[in-house]
């Protein structure tokens, strides 16, 4: 897994949310995909859609069906996710990571139960904000840390959204 590429997915992501984008791409791969689906199941973003290199029509996002992959397109293959706001403020304000390329950090189900009561593990700081997330790479998928506290899995620590 690559974490450099999640590192620029979230500083992408939130860029796109200040600069109020309604609809934004990010390169299509596993990992990017289960992310954004776990971020859209906690409510930061209101749609995920395969696609190509032209984005897909907003009138009809829910029944817009991609051209399958082949070998000759995969390489142009984007993931189009649609950017929530509330009262005119960004769902999705800040998103970092807490893993970095050099300096994974893993997690077992004590110190992600820490984590989300808002107390501090290790140099991990807690959750404090209302609505903050964390997603936890298990061997199970992305998740959300709560729900990782609930299933008794600890994995590894991917990012951050606020």
């Amino acid at each position: 897994m690559s974490l450099v590429h999640l590192s620029h997915v979230c500083s992408h992501l939130s860029n796109a949310s200040k600069a109020r984008l309604g609809l934004t791409s990010v390169p299509s791969t596993n990992m990017i995909l289960t992310l954004s689906l776990a971020l859209q199941q906690s409510g930061f973003l209101s749609s995920v859609t395969r696609g190509g290199l032209t984005p897909p029509p907003l009138d009809d996002l829910s029944s817009y069906v991609p051209e399958p992959v082949t070998q000759e397109n995969i390489s142009t293959r984007r993931l189009w996710l649609g950017m929530k706001y509330w009262n005119n403020e960004p769902v999705l304000s800040k998103m970092s990571m807490v893993s970095k390329p050099t300096k994974r950090v893993w997690m077992d189900v004590e110190g992600l139960g820490k984590l989300i009561r808002g107390r501090d593990a290790g140099f991990v700081a807690g959750l404090r904000k209302p609505g903050e997330c964390l997603f936890v790479s298990t061997d199970r998928g992305i998740m959300e840390s709560r729900e990782c506290v609930k299933r008794k899995v600890g994995g590894m620590l991917l990012c951050r959204a606020v």
